[in-house]
């Protein structure tokens, strides 16, 4: 699961709840999407090289959306 913020104006960060410390800022989402990917796949191959364990991925499922403007 990945986090997006921002927007066009401002650009946008993204972080993993699932990889804690693993984040990407870009001026788009497209390149905020791109760079979340590389730090995900660089961050699981430090681990198995590591001999550590890999989270399992949440799912969809286990998020909770708010919407704030509905308030």
């Amino acid at each position: 699961m990945v986090v997006f913020e921002g927007d066009e104006a401002s650009g946008y960060s993204a972080y993993s709840p699932d990889l804690p410390g693993v984040i990407a800022a870009g001026d788009t989402r497209g390149e905020t999407e791109q760079l979340m990917w590389e730090a995900m796949i660089e961050h699981v191959a430090a681990l198995r090289e590591m001999g550590e364990s890999v989270p399992e991925p949440a799912t969809c499922a286990d998020a909770t959306v708010v919407d704030i403007s509905a308030a």
